[in-house]
């Protein structure tokens, strides 16, 4: 298992792969000095989630996830999955494995420093609102991707989305959906965003995965072109 996770892994990013849960460090780079600056105010509880831990890593869940599948064809490799043993979705499931363990190191330093250096939250709460919208644009990637049989396109596409979500669904339905966003709001309506959110979230990510290997399994439309 660990030797296909890391054959994954090398697939996907290189052979400095464990490089890349490094990057979006350089996002809190930046804000610490826009803090230092001046050029910004002392950031709240409700900024850690998204603004400084969830989004930063979303870019390169996307990267990742424009790979799994059609950045196959670049390396003109997609053939030979459909010869594996037990059909090539073992080898999607092997690299989206591999993309989701990258991206929860990302997250876990990225919460690390932001607690440590620019403002408490609830950990395991933003933790996890995090990782969820990070699998989400992982996954909404690879099938973006797999749609338009082209890495690049399914990335500009999903980063389209991500951007329409902060823009205009960031509170109340997102897959970054934030408790400490939402005001005024009693205990009966946190209970329905939380399993509108939350549950429904999860079943949209298995639903993506489902359709997007469906679609990759079509090897005459995948190859044709």
């Amino acid at each position: 298992m660990i030797t296909l996770l890391r054959t994954s892994a090398v697939l996907l990013g290189g052979r400095r792969y464990w490089l890349l849960p490094l990057l979006p460090l350089v996002w809190l780079a930046v804000q610490a000095l826009m803090l230092v600056a001046g050029m910004r105010p002392a950031l709240e509880p409700v900024a850690a989630q998204n603004s400084l831990i969830g989004v930063p890593v979303a870019v390169l869940a996307i990267f990742l996830g424009g790979r799994i599948i059609t950045g196959e064809l670049d390396q003109h490799s997609l053939e030979i999955a459909y010869t594996v043993p037990g059909g090539a979705h073992r080898v999607w499931l092997g690299k989206l494995a591999a993309a989701i363990l990258m991206l929860l190191v990302s997250l876990v330093l990225l919460a690390s420093v932001t607690y440590a250096f620019f403002t408490d939250f609830p950990v395991l709460q933003g933790l996890y609102g995090a990782t969820q919208g990070v699998v989400f644009y992982l996954v909404a990637a690879m099938g973006f991707a797999t749609l338009f049989r082209s890495d690049v396109a399914g990335s500009l596409a999903t980063i389209g989305v991500l951007g329409l979500n902060r823009l205009f669904g960031a509170f109340r339905v997102s897959p970054f959906w934030n408790p400490l966003a939402v005001q005024e709001a009693d205990a009966a309506q946190m209970l329905a965003l939380n399993v509108q959110n939350r549950i429904g979230t999860a079943l949209a990510i298995a639903a993506i995965v489902a359709l997007t290997f469906t679609r990759a399994e079509r090897r005459e439309k995948m190859l044709s072109g």
